[in-house]
């Protein structure tokens, strides 16, 4: 009998199967490479007066080849990679149980929230002239730049989190004698998990956007400094491989969130 049972469970996938199911969630992403290459191969001009063409994703594979070959593309990689999760992992050490004190305690949030109101519709671009006074130019300065960029998300949706914990399991923690402390890691913790993820998530997209705008301004590497380097070269190939690096960097960091969010919370499928 249990060989039959066992006979009539279907066997597993195929590997080849199960690179299929996994790829074909970029089929979108395919098609825009495509759109891509035939924009190119047409000859479409941006700017007429320049006579700049966009190039082609084999164009700028060759210039991936050429900054490989001098050996500079994995610095700028690298520098800009330690410098998001850097500021990131800051953020998160600090916004995460600043956003979990603000939603489970409100007389705290009472009193921090009208603070952080205030600092956070300031642009982290606008505090750029500022960190270059106060660190220089270098890696403290573009740290704390994507540091203030990835923070205010991160805070948020912790809070958030925390301040939307299950009524009725937290009555359930209450009615059985639970402590405070208990509740918090028991109940209010683990349900303000997904919420944390998608801050951190957030925090590493906006993280992306304010690393190229700092490294653009002052820095002597990176993906940014490289991109603005390509600007006053007039080598498009360049610049449009700096934004396809930092597309795949941030399609890779989010993918390996969503895979620990997985791992840490195998109840929740919402990642």
């Amino acid at each position: 009998m249990a060989e039959l049972a066992a006979s009539m469970v279907p066997a597993p996938p195929a590997a080849w199967r199960r690179f299929l199911a996994q790829i074909r969630h970029f089929w979108l992403l395919v098609v825009f490479v495509v759109v891509w290459e035939c924009i190119s191969v047409f000859g479409v001009r941006f700017n007429p007066q320049l006579d700049v063409m966009l190039p082609p994703p084999t164009a700028v594979f060759s210039a991936a080849m050429d900054l490989i070959g001098r050996g500079v593309l994995m610095t700028h990689i690298v520098d800009s990679l330690y410098r998001v999760l850097l500021a990131v992992g800051t953020a998160s050490a600090i916004g995460v149980p600043l956003g979990l004190a603000m939603g489970w305690f409100p007389r705290f949030r009472s009193a921090v929230d009208p603070l952080l109101e205030f600092i956070r519709p300031i642009p982290p671009l606008a505090w750029i002239p500022l960190s270059i006074l106060w660190f220089g130019i270098g890696d403290t300065q573009i740290v704390y730049i994507i540091f203030l960029a990835a923070f205010f998300p991160i805070v948020l949706n912790s809070m958030a989190g925390a301040r939307d914990a299950d009524t009725y399991l937290v009555r359930a923690g209450l009615s059985l004698g639970a402590r405070p402390r208990e509740l918090f890691s028991t109940v209010v913790l683990p349900g303000a998990l997904p919420n944390i993820f998608t801050g951190v998530r957030v925090g590493l997209g906006i993280g992306w956007m304010a690393l190229v705008a700092g490294e653009l301004v002052a820095a002597p590497s990176g993906l940014g400094y490289m991109i603005n380097n390509a600007r006053t070269l007039f080598r498009s190939d360049y610049i449009l491989l700096g934004m396809v690096l930092i597309g795949v960097l941030g399609l890779v960091l989010d993918f390996i969130m969503r895979k620990a969010a997985l791992l840490i919370m195998p109840w929740h499928k919402g990642q």
